[in-house]
């Protein structure tokens, strides 16, 4: 029996399940495992569903399989956190050598991230990465890209997560940063010509639609400026309610304004930052969600590493038109990313607004990017970092806005990406003292945590050391990948 399963193919089941309520968590349905054809589950949906005496939910536990949906850590010793997260490893390893449900095949073992997370995630195994090598698991690390690349070549894309119901989106393009911590662990440059076609192919996704723009338009992922000038932003090709969040969507969507409620819902999914006021117009409500009238400094410095990567590898296997090209592309896109995101007047850098021709308000930590990939100028990184002491760090670590709107990707809390991108940023312009001090407030802060509860979580609280994060649609989680990948790198 094929048990690979599409949300479309029970869409009136799911609607009704989703809707109803039945399971505390809308991510449940989603990880379903059918236990017969989703035909005769359909069939035996629509002779049983009316009878008076109907029992919706166990209609679907008799239908399908939970078991793996949540991942639990209980662990009687508490072990020092070191030895924990080296525990963790093997706890979070999973393999999908076959279609399982919403589950994607994948041909090598993986990290999962935790608690309801029980899936491959794109950007989550950088960081996951991180811990790996210091770990000495150079294996898995081999694993994660030979991943990304299957799923690259086989989708055309990296989705969100490893997932059907992801397949219209990705996240934040790591993969090359990923080959740049493979190559610096195992000292082989080769790995870079071995992946190249993946590098490009990736590369033709992020910038697909790219030729028929006129200037002032967008298509997917790419748009061309009034200036005729070309940048990058997240997007999804779906408008519909995400399934994972599905009746949340649609309750927000009841008071929202615009017809694309839903693709920027989605849009702001792949940027990984689910959700925050920065994606929102006016600065406060998930209703005004505006994430594809925004070019992110983020993606777009990512592109360009994409960029200077196949350069590099085309140099290597001697592509002379390539390598002039792609050095050509990241030497235009260095400029576009100096012209559209550096804001003269508050001396940092912000996203840009593709409608109203200016950048848009919000600060964030994601003005980092520019400084950790080496973009910035001296001047440019001196002002972001006097802007990151003063506004973004806190005694449990670096936040990720200066607004507090209840969304989990703005303050108080303080995500581990970004502690990683906020060390480097600062060690790569000299700022060592502010680097240690994001270090140690943050490892502070995991440690604490950890002391108090066995767990390693998805976020922190930088404000309160007396909390644990919170805010978001669903509850804070414990595992968790990239908090044991960063808090190992930092510490080692």
């Amino acid at each position: 029996m094929n048990t690979q399963l599409y949300i479309k193919d029970i869409q009136a089941l799911f609607d009704d399940v989703q809707r109803s309520q039945i399971f505390e968590d809308q991510k449940m349905m989603t990880d379903a495992v059918p236990l017969f054809s989703i035909s005769e589950i359909n069939k035996k949906y629509e002779n049983e569903r009316t009878a008076s005496d109907f029992d919706l939910k166990a209609f679907v536990l008799s239908n399908f399989d939970f078991l793996g949906a949540k991942i639990s850590i209980h662990r009687e010793d508490h072990l020092p956190i070191e030895q924990h997260i080296e525990k963790l490893w093997d706890e979070l390893t999973r393999t999908s050598y076959e279609e399982k449900g919403t589950l994607l095949k994948l041909p090598k073992p993986y990290i999962v991230p935790g608690g309801r997370f029980n899936e491959f995630f794109y950007w989550d195994s950088y960081f996951i990465m991180l811990g790996l090598q210091v770990s000495g698991r150079i294996e898995m690390m081999k694993n994660i890209v030979e991943n990304c690349s299957y799923l690259i070549h086989n989708v055309g894309f990296v989705p969100n997560a490893s997932r059907t119901h992801f397949l219209s989106r990705s996240q934040p393009p790591y993969f090359s940063l990923m080959l740049d911590l493979l190559v610096e662990s195992t000292g082989d440059e080769k790995i870079y010509i071995q992946y190249y076609d993946t590098l490009e192919k990736e590369y033709r996704f992020w910038m697909n639609g790219e030729g028929g723009l006129d200037h002032n338009t967008q298509t997917k992922r790419v748009l061309k400026t009034d200036k005729g000038d070309i940048l990058n932003r997240y997007y999804d090709s779906e408008n519909t309610p995400r399934p994972e969040s599905y009746l949340i969507d649609i309750e927000d969507h009841e008071n929202a304004s615009g017809e694309e409620f839903y693709r920027n819902i989605r849009s702001g999914c792949e940027s990984g930052w689910d959700f925050s006021s920065r994606w929102f117009s006016d600065g406060e409500t998930i209703q005004t969600i505006e994430t594809l009238n925004i070019a992110q400094v983020d993606v777009n410095c990512l592109l360009w590493h994409l960029e200077k990567t196949l350069a590099k590898a085309a140099g290597l296997q001697n592509f002379k038109e390539k390598e002039d090209y792609f050095s050509e592309r990241a030497a235009k896109r260095r400029q576009v990313i100096n012209t559209y995101f550096w804001n003269k007047e508050s001396k940092t850098f912000k996203d840009y607004h593709i409608q109203k021709h200016k950048n848009t308000a919000s600060e964030h930590i994601a003005a980092l990017y520019p400084l950790f990939l080496g973009l910035a100028d001296e001047e440019q990184a001196k002002a972001v970092s006097e802007i990151i002491a003063e506004k973004f760090l806190y005694k449990g670590g670096l936040v990720t806005t200066t607004k507090q709107s209840g969304q989990q990707w703005d303050l108080p809390n303080a995500w581990a990406p970004y502690q990683w991108l906020g060390f480097v940023s600062m060690k790569n312009y000299g700022f060592t003292e502010l680097a240690n001090e994001i270090k140690n407030n943050w490892c502070s802060n995991v440690e604490r945590v950890y002391n108090n509860t066995g767990k390693l979580m998805e976020k922190y609280n930088a404000l309160d050391d007396e909390a644990i994060a919170g805010g978001g649609e669903y509850p804070n989680q414990d595992g968790f990948g990239w908090t044991n990948g960063v808090y190992l790198k930092l510490k080692q």
